[in-house]
């Protein structure tokens, strides 16, 4: 009986690992201008191309304190994806009709992802907003982080 029951545990355990899921990730980015008077510009953004962030990294310590010497034109992305949204603000003030708009946007965004097989994994938000009379300056930018499954050679025989 201990040796069935062992050899049920291994085989569910090499099972496990057989299936075991590997993802890739890709990030889309809403930029929504929050400048008074509309004069700000507004998009949802994502790259066409790949970066190893590796190539841009440099470990420091006491012992070797080199930076990484990397060009900035090499870690720029020239292929992208560049949808237009509205501003926040238009020249009487907030305007909802904008806001709506772009949520209608970025959920057909969303929509076109996840029928593409890319599950949203996790979003996150943040805003530099207008400080006052001096500061035209605001974004308020999200980021939406998608996963899906990497077919490997192995899951793609089964």
């Amino acid at each position: 009986m201990k040796k069935l029951l062992l050899s049920i545990c291994f085989i569910g355990l090499s099972y496990v690992s057989a299936i075991a899921q590997t993802y890739e990730y890709k990030v889309i980015t809403s930029v929504e201008s929050i400048v008074p008077n509309g004069l700000g510009r507004s998009r949802l953004i994502s790259s066409d191309e790949e970066r190893n962030f590796e190539d841009f990294t440099s470990g420091r310590s006491e012992e070797n304190d080199e930076r990484n010497k990397s060009k900035r034109s090499e870690i720029r992305v020239k292929n992208f994806e560049e949808t237009k949204l509205l501003n926040f603000f238009n020249i009487g003030g907030i305007r909802f009709q904008n806001i709506v708009a772009n949520d209608a946007v970025i959920t057909s965004k969303l929509n076109d992802m996840a029928k593409n097989g890319w599950e949203l994994a996790f979003s996150n938000s943040g805003v530099e907003s207008y400080g006052g009379k001096g500061d035209s300056n605001g974004i308020f930018i999200t980021r939406y982080i998608f996963k899906r499954e990497v077919k490997t050679s192995e899951s793609a025989e089964k």
